[in-house]
């Protein structure tokens, strides 16, 4: 039986950037073109947290996307992703807009240092009072390599055990201080407890990181850790790190299988399932009749344009597309060397195809348009069916909602679908506390337990 006091954790992805996940969305009649101004992203915070979403977060690439044709000039003159911006300065932007919402930014594990991200982000935190989040990701192509003095992008299973150690580094690094450390009396003088804050010390395979860490502990301990990995070793650095996981599933019933699956793998590193968000991606586009919603999707897929698609995916599986011709399937080696396996893999299961094409990758994947995630369409009532059928079906914990056009796509869903959501109690009806955890429902870690799990596999 359903768990019925069980509520869906609302989530919007966002994109620092002149488009939404959408490449087509600046395209849309109805976007606003201000995304290099503060204000773009301070308007999306304010709706987003009038309508009580737990969290925004900002996915990010290091490169402008280049791989297809081995150029960038289709990105810069079609608008696919041209513009990137530092997702966490833009969290700081809206931070100072906002009070409830959480923030979060993606920051690399492969070429970033950890003191470095772990200081970031726990300063971050310090300085929303305990709202900020980071999306864990370890890069995906040879752009983004270049662009930091590499000539090559890391193998796909050597990223994630660079990505292992660096999260040790990182929340050795967290768990330095302890909550008490601080005194800071005046009159006596006494500022810390020199027993209360501890160097790490760290000498591993890719990193050595000394200390002590220089930033004390934040409301929430530290910031909420996202992942997405959904391949078999990406799949298991999300089941040891992960806190909110954002998953891709084509429908309801695949969804319900992986998540059976990788609840399982999270119970197999030792960890409480449920201490878990596990958020598929999705689009929602409500109307006050289905007719309405109709012409809005016609509208939304009208702003796509092949290149999109062609650019994203050569961006994503770091290699060409366009050195392929459309129909010829793909050898075992070139299928070896696509840099996303979760991403390929699933092109492979819903193709039905051992060696599948550019076409099928174009066709299948929806990469560039609206189908490339579930889209709930219809009148509120519709969506918010919808919606709980995933929900209470068994197939996630809330949603990761990408934007088909901006802020349109919010305004619509915070207007007609979060007060339908909120009369079936589902959806809370405010903040019930001040961190992001707190929002969450997620445990505040205690610094030895920050620097339990920074210790080694095994140690």
């Amino acid at each position: 039986m359903p768990n019925t006091n069980r509520q869906m954790t609302m989530v919007a992805f966002l994109q620092a950037q002149n488009c939404s996940n959408l490449p087509g969305s600046w395209r849309h009649p109805a976007s606003m073109s201000d995304f290099l101004t503060p204000d773009y992203y301070q308007r999306i915070a304010r709706i987003l947290e009038d309508g009580k979403f737990h969290m925004a977060f900002f996915d990010d690439r290091l490169a402008m996307p280049d791989i297809y044709a081995d150029d960038f000039r289709n990105t810069v003159a079609h608008g696919v992703r041209a513009v990137k911006l530092d997702p966490l300065t833009i969290v700081m932007m809206m931070a100072a807009a906002t009070k409830r919402i959480g923030l979060g930014a993606t920051y690399s594990t492969t070429y970033y240092e950890p003191y470095h991200v772990a200081r970031l982000f726990a300063t971050a935190d310090l300085m929303t009072r305990g709202r900020v989040a980071w999306n864990i990701v370890t890069s995906l192509n040879n752009s983004e390599a270049l662009n930091f003095g590499h000539s090559e992008h890391l193998e796909h299973d050597l990223r994630y055990d660079r990505a292992d150690e660096f999260m040790e580094v990182v929340m050795g690094h967290w768990g330095a201080w302890d909550d008490d450390a601080l005194i800071v009396d005046k009159e006596s003088g006494a500022f810390a407890k020199p027993d209360g804050v501890r160097r790490l010390d760290h000498q591993g395979k890719y990193f050595k990181s000394r200390g002590p860490f220089t930033v004390p502990r934040s409301p929430q301990g530290h910031p909420v850790l996202l992942q997405a990995g959904q391949s078999g070793r990406g799949r298991s650095f999300a089941a040891r790190w992960g806190e909110a996981v954002f998953v891709i599933y084509p429908n309801l019933e695949n969804g319900k299988k992986q998540y059976r699956e990788f609840r399982a793998a999270v119970a197999a590193k030792g960890r409480d399932p449920d201490s878990v968000k596990i958020l598929p991606a999705c689009y929602a586009i409500p109307a006050e009749s289905a007719d309405m919603a109709a012409e809005k999707k016609a509208v939304i897929e009208a702003t796509a344009r092949p290149i999109d698609g062609l650019t994203l995916l050569s961006e994503v599986l770091n290699w060409d597309l366009g050195s392929k011709p459309y129909d010829e399937p793909l050898t075992d080696d070139e299928l070896a060397g696509l840099s996303w396996h979760g991403f390929r893999d699933r092109v492979i299961t819903l193709s039905g195809k051992k060696n599948p094409s550019v076409r099928d990758f174009v066709e299948v994947s929806g990469r560039g348009t609206i189908h490339e995630h579930h889209a709930f369409v219809g009148t509120p009532k519709q969506v918010a069916d919808q919606m709980e059928e995933w929900f209470h079906g068994g197939a996630c914990d809330g949603f990761v909602m990408a934007a088909t056009h901006i802020p349109g796509a919010y305004e619509d869903f915070v207007r007609l679908v979060v007060p339908e959501l909120q009369r079936r109690g589902v959806f809370h009806k405010d903040y019930p506390g001040s961190t992001l955890r707190d929002i969450m429902g997620l445990k505040r870690p205690s610094a030895a337990e920050c620097r339990a799990a920074g210790l080694p596999k095994g140690a």
